[in-house]
């Protein structure tokens, strides 16, 4: 099963599939195209997956779609592909380390697919928060750069995909979660950044992984996976000055000799980094002159947000954009070209001297503080899903900026306890999760009640959607929707 790839012989491989989302329809898919016998399964069903399972099982798949499908590992299996999110507690999964079959995710499965005459270097990028905006960043300066590039893994295209093409990509931007580093083993990113790493996912993490003798804690287990990321990397290791995690992930990896660590930094770069000066991007790392000047890549001006995350994210693409050689006219062109995607610190509206922010995208307390930190008075909107993630620290940087909190959903009394805790002269309102009505139109009411002139109200629920709606996005929407309503309602 090690000397698989894409021009090996797969006929007879019998491969299971466990998951039928968009990366497992796209696992099994290719694997057939190679002459694999797939079966693949999940314990639920839509029209869209059926749709796609009729079409598998013309090409000769073996499709499973109901309650229980994945309880049992089937007998004779050479190697088990599992969808992201997957622990490894999951009884197919714990049955194939059991019967020692090969667990790959779909981002190893890729990676071995790869072109072996025109292999597409990897540019890889993962961390708490912030993956998909500096991986679209990323593609965009590529993309100004002239190359084909595409985004990919956890954002866009299934990885897959995207090495399975008939016209090889230049280059990909790679979005790699824990979840999907978890279940990879040989990538050799030509570079690679950790972002951040803060609590999230603990829930995931907390359960007893497979075989049961990890004795590490559930944030230990998160953030090994994803110094995954750095193991083997070719030219550059690039991460986050302000979080030292990073950096001893950095000198943790076993890389290829001649790969460099890179920091980015909001501060002045020392030679060999990048950062900011006054308001000016600069590279300090990929210049002959290092030592004693900075080349300019871009100025806050040409950012979507001259917000603190989104300047760190910008950095560090231009960082791994840089090390591929890409150059700084390239960098500013690609970094004055890209909006972000929905959700993320999105302007809703203005009205009576508020503005009103939806960056629903913040899905826990890491991402809320960093977008907290981008506004001076602000009526926080929070509560969801925490994930077994805690709001000490965030309610400690942030209560000084703190007009009042909105909460809703059903952890929010964590987020209540440590509002409780560190700043009880916050005013704050419970909206609940239980009532009757529309929760989005309380919570704008509530926050209206809270706001002064001059003031944001932003809502980075530090938390999931999924207690009360169907994804960020919907919550986001509901959000706007219930805003523009009030707006309408008052002129």
């Amino acid at each position: 099963m090690e000397s698989l790839g894409r021009t090996s012989d797969w006929s007879g491989v019998r491969v299971v599939v466990a998951g039928f989302g968009v990366s497992g329809f796209a696992a099994a898919d290719n694997l057939l195209f190679l002459g694999a016998q797939v079966t693949a399964l999940d314990d639920a069903t839509s029209e869209e997956k059926a749709e796609k399972a009729r079409l598998l099982e013309t090409l000769g798949a073996t499709v499973r779609l109901e309650p229980g499908a994945t309880a049992v590992l089937p007998d004779d299996v050479d190697l088990v592909v599992t969808s992201p999110g997957w622990r490894p507690s999951a009884p197919l999964l714990a049955q194939a380390v059991a019967r020692e079959v090969p667990v790959w995710g779909e981002v190893e499965l890729a990676w071995r697919l790869r072109d072996p005459e025109r292999p597409a270097p990897w540019l890889a990028v993962t961390g708490t928060n912030g993956k998909t905006t500096t991986v679209q960043m990323l593609e965009s300066i590529l993309t100004a750069a002239g190359l084909r590039a595409a985004a990919v893994g956890n954002v866009g295209l299934p990885i897959v995909e995207a090495v399975m093409d008939p016209e090889p990509y230049d280059v990909l931007a790679v979005e790699l979660s824990s979840f999907q580093l978890h279940y990879t083993y040989s990538m050799s990113a030509e570079s690679a950044v950790v972002l951040n790493v803060a609590e999230d996912h603990l829930d995931w993490y907390d359960d007893d992984p497979a075989g049961g003798d990890d004795a590490r804690t559930g944030m230990q287990r998160y953030a090994a996976d994803k110094a995954r990321i750095y193991e083997r990397v070719q030219r550059a290791c690039v991460y986050n000055l302000a979080d030292p995690a990073t950096e001893e992930m950095v000198r943790g990896a076993e890389v290829v000799e001649g790969a460099r660590a890179i920091g980015f930094t909001l501060g002045t770069p020392a030679s060999g980094d990048v950062g900011v000066v006054e308001d000016i991007l600069v590279d300090r790392a990929f210049i002959e002159e290092r030592a004693t000047s900075a080349a300019e890549l871009c100025t806050l001006a040409d950012l979507a947000s001259p917000a603190p995350h989104v300047v760190a994210n910008a950095l560090a693409a231009a960082a791994l954009a840089r090390a591929h050689g890409v150059s700084q006219q390239a960098v500013r062109d690609g970094l004055r070209a890209f909006r972000p995607g929905s959700h993320r610190i999105a302007h809703v509206a203005e009205a009576g001297g508020v503005t009103w922010i939806d960056d629903s995208k913040a899905t826990n307390p890491h991402a809320a503080q960093s977008s907290l930190a981008a506004y001076e008075h602000v009526v926080w909107v929070a509560g969801g899903l925490a994930k077994g993630a805690r709001f000490d620290d965030l309610v400690l940087a942030v209560r000084d900026r703190l007009r009042g909190v909105v909460l809703l959903g059903r952890d929010r009394q964590v987020v209540a306890d440590a509002l409780s805790r560190h700043a009880p002269d916050v005013p704050v309102i419970d909206v609940g999760v239980d009532e009757t009505g529309d929760p989005m139109e309380r919570v704008v009411d509530a926050a209206a009640g809270l706001a002064r002139s001059g003031d944001t109200v932003l809502l980075a629920p530090g938390c999931a959607s999924m207690d009360m709606f169907t994804s960020y996005g919907a919550r986001g929407d509901a959000f706007a929707a219930a805003v523009h309503r009030r707006i309408a309602g008052t002129d």
